[in-house]
């Protein structure tokens, strides 16, 4: 009696996690399905401009005019797959995706639903793209190349001065995630032609995080550089504390984490990210049709540097980069 009452307890608890914060669909509106991979203050902000596009072209919640059904997979690809399962189920018009395997997961379990996605690198980075180089016919919205990690990463040639001749700058990547491994490959590329030593460490996990940025922080590193990776921003408190701990600056090439303590970026505004793909949701709703849409570069791009933590290590930045505070 107490197993079967044990295994009803179980299914109840499994079937909340699909009911809470889901809303009935209104009769005549559009339903829409956003998913993130994980929870994260900076990522946050990608749905916060998504949902603000729409709302500012006539669809919000408020006014009744568009259902919003809102699902955080909390880093687990079972139920990354079942939440997709689940937006298929409720016959959604639309998917917002937010960060690579929020994108990749909606592409593979759902193939005549428009999905726009935001904050992932491009269909051809991710190796979406079929031999002709199209993307899937059912993807849009906004993505990233690594063009600007370059700019990024040369920030901190131009900032650091180096203990002992040559500059050293570490970095960690996620060996299975394939925008983070062209990422490191393109630093690799870069730090030589910059005469700069690079320690880079793999891993596949925001868990093996700590571990591998203590085994990197005994190398004698000047810097850190937080590459664009779903792990690093998963991780970042982790990073950042060890990183402070030892004296070490970390720069990064998105904007969202200086406020959260990095010293500086060149890199997309997540919030406009999210905006720029929600733009685009809203035509699609508008119009009823995909004619004219694809998948589209992220416009909006900032150089910000964080004034407490610049002080903190003792640097100085050009009036070129805006200064960002909580």
């Amino acid at each position: 009696m107490s197993k079967n009452v044990f295994y009803l307890f179980g299914l109840v608890a499994i079937a909340s996690l699909f009911s809470c914060q889901s809303s009935q669909r209104r009769e005549g509106t559009p339903l829409i399905g956003f998913v993130e991979a994980f929870e994260d203050a900076t990522i946050a902000q990608a749905r916060q401009g998504f949902e603000d596009a729409l709302r500012d072209s006539g669809y919000s919640e408020q006014q009744g005019t568009v259902t919003f059904i809102h699902r955080n997979a909390q880093g687990d690809a079972a139920t990354l797959n079942q939440i997709i399962s689940y937006f298929n189920s409720q016959q959604v018009d639309i998917m917002g995706t937010s960060t690579t395997l929020a994108t990749m997961a909606a592409i593979q379990r759902s193939k005549a639903i428009p999905v726009f996605m935001t904050v992932t690198a491009m269909p051809e980075i991710l190796g979406l793209t079929d031999a002709e180089g199209n993307p899937p016919a059912n993807l849009f919205g906004t993505g990233e190349d690594l063009n600007y990690i370059d700019t990024s990463f040369t920030i901190i040639t131009e900032i650091v001065h180096p203990k002992n001749g040559k500059l050293t700058v570490g970095m960690i990547y996620n060996q299975s995630e394939p925008q983070s491994v062209d990422a490191h490959e393109r630093i690799a590329n870069l730090a030589k032609k910059l005469g700069v030593r690079l320690v880079a460490l793999p891993l596949n996990s925001s868990a093996e995080a700590q571990l591998v940025v203590r085994s990197l922080l005994t190398n004698d590193i000047d810097a850190f550089f937080a590459n664009p990776d779903n792990t690093v921003f998963a991780a970042f408190e982790t990073i950042l504390k060890n990183c402070n701990d030892k004296g070490i600056p970390v720069f990064t090439s998105e904007a969202g984490l200086v406020v959260r303590g990095a010293v500086a970026a060149f890199g997309a505004d997540i919030y406009q990210w999210g905006y720029q793909s929600g733009a685009q949701a809203a035509t699609y709703l508008r119009n009823q049709s995909t004619d004219g849409l694809q998948v589209n570069m992220v416009t909006v791009r900032k150089r910000v540097y964080n004034p407490g933590m610049a002080e903190k290590f003792g640097l100085t930045f050009p009036d070129t980069f805006d200064a960002v505070t909580d």
